[in-house]
């Protein structure tokens, strides 16, 4: 098969980049031929397998004058906004994207196009080339973007909703997809996530150098305020004994002013806090085998794949009770041992209301705390959550149609 992928991002340092690029992976093993669109500068290098053909669209040029578009508010590397774009910027967005399309299209002749984000380059793309099959890939923050931002709109959802099909990560997710676009159930699947077990699995050689004396905290993402970074900071003050733990926080900054803030937090804090800044997959996956908690308490997300990656290293976990991420996980990995915290109430989709934070807080060092006595997750389940297995599913559900 010819698979196409397409976004507007970089393929790495996000989410939805990881996942766009382990499915192509994925694909590369199984034998599909493939070729990927996808945002980027001169500056930054493209790591995917050799054999894939890249169409990139290259920000901050003459082209396209501005950093990347980011699906969300903050981004771990200097980005533009949705709802920031003129009425230029949009036109030099939209041409530069054609013409990528039309190129990548034209030379490669894709059996099926697979877009990530239900966003507007998917809809271009289905807008470009009715004749060819076109699915999205929702990541959550596309959704999130649609509902607060009106830019574009009205191509938006009028393309998504003539999609082939979609691929949810979880049911809620399905529901509000449906929901949003008008779409038939029977057009959303969920597929869920998946880890690469070649890099996170248990180290035992790290675990055996552990200090028995402190406990491990550990935090990967976006290093800002709507991944609950602050919120994390501020919950170690109601740790019971905060000088028995140690808070390592891994990934990039969200932007300058809040993590100036964090990092306020961080020197005023009761315990350890070291910035371990983005590290690469191995450098992740040897940090939290050196740790005893892995804590995410994000306000929004989609299906968090690092999450998986945690379990996969042997470690207990804090998350927040987000929409879907429970019952997903509880049918995929039954015995996954994850303390789920209940969140603040919310506004505007990811904005906490501030008045509810302190009780959010409280709840989170509360389950920090106990998290330890819950079972450990279940390696033989974690194991059965794999990209190939992903991969071969939506090539399935390809075939069939």
């Amino acid at each position: 098969m010819r698979i196409l992928s397409v976004t507007a991002q970089k393929v790495d340092s996000t989410g939805s980049g990881v996942y766009l690029t382990e499915l192509v992976k994925g694909f590369d093993k199984a034998g599909h031929q493939q070729a990927v669109i996808c945002g980027t500068t001169w500056q930054d290098a493209i790591s995917l397998p050799e054999n894939v053909a890249v169409y990139p669209v290259y920000y901050n040029t003459e082209e396209l004058p501005f950093p990347i578009c980011g699906m969300s508010d903050e981004m771990p590397y200097e980005s533009t906004r949705y709802c920031d774009l003129t009425d230029e910027m949009t036109e030099q967005l939209f041409a530069a994207f054609r013409r990528t399309i039309w190129e990548a299209v034209e030379s490669f002749h894709p059996d099926v196009i697979l877009c990530h984000h239900l966003y507007f380059l998917a809809s271009l793309v289905r807008q470009m080339y009715p004749d060819i099959p076109v699915y999205g890939q929702c990541h959550g923050s596309d959704l999130r973007q649609f509902k607060k931002n009106f830019w574009q709109h009205a191509l938006i959802y009028s393309e998504i909703s003539r999609l082939d099909g979609i691929f949810a990560l979880h049911e809620e997710q399905k529901q509000m997809i449906c929901q949003l676009y008008g779409i038939p159930e029977e057009r959303v699947t969920v597929i869920g996530t998946g880890y690469n077990s070649d890099v996170f699995h248990i180290r035992e050689d790290i675990k055996a150098n552990a200090n028995p004396e402190k406990i491990r905290l550990i935090f990967a993402g976006k290093i800002s305020e709507k991944k609950g970074v602050m919120s994390l900071m501020r919950s170690l003050q109601y740790l019971q004994w905060p000088d028995r733990y140690e808070l390592y926080l891994a990934g990039g900054a969200g932007n300058e002013a809040e993590f100036k803030k964090i990092r306020h937090l961080a020197l005023v804090a009761p315990c350890y806090v070291e910035f371990l800044g983005r590290l690469s997959h191995e450098q992740l996956a040897e940090e939290m085998n050196a740790s005893d908690i892995f804590v995410l308490p994000s306000f929004y997300e989609g299906l968090p794949l690092v999450l998986i990656e945690a379990m996969a290293c042997g470690l207990h976990a804090v998350c927040t009770d987000l929409p879907g991420i429970k019952p997903w996980l509880n049918k995929a990995i039954p015995h996954n041992g994850v303390q789920f915290v209940k969140p603040p109430e919310m506004q505007n989709e990811d904005e906490p209301i501030p008045e509810s934070l302190p009780g959010f807080e409280k709840r989170l060092a509360a389950a920090i705390q106990t998290v330890l006595w819950n079972p450990d997750a279940d390696q033989e389940q974690v194991h059965s959550v794999s990209w190939d297995a992903l991969c071969d599913r939506i090539c399935r559900i390809w075939n069939q149609q």
